[in-house]
């Protein structure tokens, strides 16, 4: 069988370096170029030192990319879109890991992200990249652009709920706790070790930017109301989303695991926690890194309405590079879970 030429543009961030150790070992795939402006000519291990011994490969200029299959971008947000008409040149399908063209409204964009999109009438050239929503979508597409983290666990944990209507549309709460490698490589005050180090620190409790994903994917053409807030934990890897959301009628919590085994029973990527007794009778991140899976569990208020749905996910895997490859799979009709078939670490 002929190998799928890949390219990965911006391979040296935490993001890129997790999808180049994924398709590495791909058995369709073959790796054509991997950019980064910043180690033009240096050894891929060199910046991925989990990779020695597992390739030669060496970083080139994106300048420098040639034609291949398939283009991921893992670039920095609002770079994709200046430069699309040259990656559309290189590839004839692209799979993009930023938010530059998550979203379909481009006043929604601006809202969100403070600018004007660039090429708005290529937003809805894209499919939204998470598959268990888009799956049909993404067998036909050409554009991907792969969903945020948080808004990847928010989402999953909550869709059964919204796509059904069994929960008021203006009183969903999400609680976001997340690792510090979601803040990508670049060092920041805030990553310095002596302030990161120990942290519950809420570094976005208000209008981030994920929450634009969450309203577009589970609004089912209602007006709905998500109030999202984000915290950094003292973990590196991985993301914890606790959402609490208010029923319109009393659901009885065997009922409410037939909803999300109805949604998901069949679906590779997704298990439903929910266990009597145990440490991890819920999901938790720790369980989850180098996994593509998402774990969501819930607990019903036995003195309200509320539900409180828990998701985990890790998020440089099912909240970015993961998540893409499993969107390449679909793609090119492949095993969704060829490459993908890590089942993590205990203990850990």
């Amino acid at each position: 069988m002929t190998k799928i030429k890949v390219s990965i543009v911006g391979a040296s961030g935490y993001t890129g370096g997790e999808l180049l150790r994924l398709l590495l070992f791909h058995p369709n795939v073959e790796i054509n170029q991997v950019t980064s402006e910043s180690y033009t000519g240096k050894f891929v291990y060199k910046v991925h030192p989990n990779l020695r011994k597992a390739t030669q490969l060496k970083f080139s200029s994106a300048s420098e990319l040639q034609q291949c299959d398939v283009l991921f971008l893992c670039l920095p947000h609002n770079s994709s879109q200046n430069k699309i008409d040259f990656y559309k040149s290189i590839a004839p399908k692209i799979i993009d890991l930023s938010a530059d063209f998550r979203l379909k409204n481009q006043d929604e964009y601006e809202k969100w992200y403070g600018h004007k999109h660039v090429r708005p009438e290529l937003l809805k050239e894209f499919v939204y990249g998470i598959p268990e929503l888009h799956r049909e979508e993404m067998k036909n597409a050409n554009y991907i652009s792969s969903a945020g983290c948080n808004a990847t666990a928010s989402i999953l944990g909550l869709y059964p709920l919204f796509k059904n209507d069994l929960v008021f549309e203006d009183r969903t709460v999400i609680e976001v706790k997340a690792g510090s490698s979601e803040g990508g490589n670049k060092v920041n005050e805030g990553s310095h070790h002596p302030e990161r180090s120990g942290v519950v620190r809420s570094y976005m409790p208000t209008k981030h930017r994920h929450t634009a994903e969450i309203l577009q994917e589970l609004s089912f053409g209602k007006n709905i109301q998500v109030h999202f807030s984000a915290t950094a934990i003292d973990i590196v890897r991985g993301l914890l989303a606790t959402c609490h959301v208010f029923l319109k009628k009393d659901l009885e919590e065997k009922d409410i695991w037939k909803i999300y085994r109805d949604a998901y029973g069949n679906e590779p990527f997704i298990r439903i926690v929910k266990e009597n007794d145990g440490i991890y009778r819920y999901p938790e991140p720790k369980l989850l890194s180098g996994t593509n899976y998402c774990d969501i569990g819930f607990k019903k208020d036995e003195n309200s309405n509320r539900l409180v749905v828990i998701s985990a996910i890790d998020n440089l895997m099912k909240g970015a590079a993961g998540q893409a490859l499993q969107a390449f799979n679909i793609m090119f009709g492949f095993d969704e879970r060829t490459g993908l078939e890590f089942t993590g670490l205990h203990p850990i």
